[in-house]
């Protein structure tokens, strides 16, 4: 029996200190584990050797700095995560190792708001054949990461605003979803999965702090504070889309009036376009005609980047954070949106905050936000459960 203080459970608590060091990044050098977690070298370099005969870690001859190293990554045996992101338009699903390898990902077209019950029905169908196909053994699966595009009530677990989802309303996502594929949901909107798809895989890599801001029917950013998702105590951070601009501008579905929304998201922005462009006008062709040298969508891209900026400022005046990221389609803009953003920036943060500021797109595309819900099995897990899910004569984490 482990009691509190005794050698056996400091030991242990140092086996899932380096376990989580190793799981958020994906690989690590010893020397990596080390400074990240504090241990000394002789302890990591120990318990490196014990979960490695344990089948926990894979270890790799590597290079650090001109120096031989030894790169220290979770096994891929050691179980599988799964990522389900239901967009206004699609359902993507990828399935990835502990290691951060992605082993499959698939996506299709769906009209998320019409039923949440044919929603979850297709999002099962294409999880067990994603898992099919790659011949995984369900016993092997952790748990699962769904993204909603809408926020979260941190208390029920529903969706927080019925006008985004109203097909949705009452449902709680991760219960449904857990209820059709037997193993621990994890859920959270699409910025903030799409925040934590940069973090670990994309534009994000490298820092602790960033805002990713996703402009789509809605407008909203996802948090990251210190390596990790800031939610607020009603999970409702980030939504910057309501942020008043005009006091006297167009009445927001939030009921007040000239929220950012209303100047940046497509159901506000694409009427401006339409008489002249036609009415099946997409932000995908908008972005697309701006890059083709269109001065009417280049005029609307410049003014909604203008917009955004004033939201990145107030941000920036709160929080300060060292990068910003711009997801979604709007990001493929390029420089014709991203220099608006940071000529707003310059304006209205203050010059402290904006001064170690980088603006940069997104570098996972439409991939963020389902790369984002398997970084949130892999933040949200437990080290105890991984470690005996991987001990010798261990039975499958789940069946």
């Amino acid at each position: 029996m482990e009691t509190p203080g005794s050698q056996t459970s400091l030991h242990r608590a140092n086996l899932e200190r380096v376990v989580r060091a190793v799981r958020m990044a994906g690989s690590l050098t010893q020397a990596e584990i080390a400074r990240s977690t504090g241990l000394s070298a002789a302890t990591v370099s120990n318990i490196v050797r014990e979960l490695k005969d344990g089948g926990t870690v894979e270890v790799t001859p590597t290079s650090a700095g001109g120096r031989r190293a030894r790169s220290v990554s979770l096994s891929g045996d050691a179980g599988i995560v799964i990522g389900v992101d239901f967009g206004h338009t699609h359902l993507r699903v990828a399935i990835g190792n502990l290691a951060h390898q992605v082993l499959a990902e698939e996506s299709e077209p769906l009209d998320v708001d019409a039923s949440s019950a044919e929603g979850f029905g297709r999002a099962e169908q294409l999880v067990n054949r994603l898992v099919e196909t790659t011949g995984i053994a369900p016993g092997k699966v952790i748990g699962v990461g769904l993204g909603v595009p809408g926020p979260i009530d941190v208390e029920s677990g529903t969706l927080g605003s019925t006008s985004i989802l109203p097909g949705w309303t009452g449902i709680n996502p991760g219960q449904e979803l857990a209820g059709r594929l037997g193993v621990p949901v994890y859920v959270d909107n699409d910025a903030n999965l799409g925040s934590l798809g940069e973090l670990v895989w994309g534009a994000g890599r490298g820092v602790k702090d960033l805002a990713y801001i996703k402009v789509a029917s809605g407008v909203g950013a996802g948090l990251v504070i210190d390596g990790r998702i800031y939610r607020g105590p009603g999970g409702t951070a980030g939504e910057i889309g309501h942020i008043t601009l005009d006091e006297s501008g167009p009445v927001c579905r939030c009921g007040n009036r000239g929220c950012l929304e209303t100047f940046t998201a497509a159901r506000y922005v694409l009427p401006l376009l339409r008489p002249s462009h036609g009415p099946d006008l997409t932000m995908d062709r908008v972005v697309q005609l701006a890059r083709e040298g269109d001065p009417g969508c280049r005029r609307v891209i410049g003014d909604v980047g203008r917009h955004i900026g004033s939201g990145v400022a107030n941000l920036c005046n709160l929080l300060n954070p060292s990068r910003v990221v711009l997801g979604g389609s709007l990001a493929e803009a390029g420089e014709l949106v991203l220099g608006p953003i940071r000529d707003s920036v310059s304006r209205y943060a203050i010059p402290s905050a904006a001064r170690q500021l980088s603006v940069l797109p997104g570098a996972l595309g439409g991939r963020a936000e389902v790369l984002g819900a398997l970084a949130l099995v892999l933040s949200e897990m437990g080290d105890s459960t991984l470690l005996e899910s991987t001990a010798p004569a261990a039975s499958p984490a789940f069946t």
